[in-house]
């Protein structure tokens, strides 16, 4: 049996704006094994921004029960085994990939000389090597996906949670990032990866959930989960049948 990263059990959260009360999700259940890519998709206001709250605990879940390799979210050496990439890369530009990754490592009390060697193995991992020393406030947004991509890598995490990790990247930077991820992947780490870029999520995922109004639709392979469908399907067309057959 499987070691899971991730157990979720009756996940239920609620968020009060004003007078009024939004169930972003209502009853999830989910697992996730130790080594696996997981692929997290669902439409804007799915709940995914809530779970990824919840999975670093940010957020504490008003009912039900969550843990990431046996332990709370909030457990202190649980947050030292976890690598966080948002979907904004909002750092300070006036800082250099160096500097950032830097003071990431020393938050993690990474030893000077080791910090320094991982600091550049990671720059010229995500293609920013040669402007490893450059401020950020000249960078594009792939550029700046880049450094967040490394700063998500800097403790060495056993469970790395990306959210849109390939926004802004082009075709090359693409490709380039799910190799990473397959390579990361090889040394026994677990990637939980939300995306709306379906077709990189059908290409890099060994398993998919799909999530729509705070319920979990559909969760397998993208060959079980269009095993017996249309021939050439894509995943997209069917997260498209899914969410509409439940409008």
């Amino acid at each position: 049996m499987q070691q899971q990263a991730i157990i979720a059990k009756n996940l239920y959260y609620t968020y009060e704006t004003g007078k009024n009360k939004v169930e972003a999700l209502k009853g999830v259940d989910l697992s996730v094994n130790n080594g696996e890519i997981f692929g997290f998709i669902g439409p804007n206001g799915a709940g995914k921004t809530t779970t990824i709250k919840l999975l670093l605990g940010i957020l504490i879940p008003e009912k039900g029960e969550l843990a990431l390799f046996g332990r709370a979210p909030s457990n202190t050496e649980t947050r030292r085994t976890i690598g966080y990439m948002p979907e904004i890369a909002d750092y300070y530009r006036y800082l250099t990939p160096v500097e950032l990754l830097t003071m990431y490592g020393n938050i993690f009390g990474i030893e000077k000389k080791l910090l320094h060697e991982r600091i550049n193995k990671l720059l010229k991992l995500v293609g920013l090597g040669e402007v490893s020393n450059r401020l950020m406030r000249t960078f594009s947004k792939g550029m700046m996906q880049k450094v967040s991509f490394a700063q998500a890598l800097i403790n060495d995490p056993d469970l790395l949670i990306l959210d849109e990790p390939t926004s802004g990247l082009d075709p090359v930077a693409r490709k380039k990032m799910r190799e990473v991820i397959q390579d990361l992947k090889a040394t026994g780490k677990t990637i939980f990866f939300s995306s709306h870029e379906l077709s990189e999520v059908e290409l890099v995922s060994d398993r998919i959930a799909i999530l729509n109004k705070g319920r979990l639709l559909a969760v397998g392979s993208a060959k079980d989960l269009l095993g017996g469908k249309a021939e050439g399907q894509s995943l997209e067309s069917y997260f498209l049948n899914m969410i509409g057959e439940r409008i």
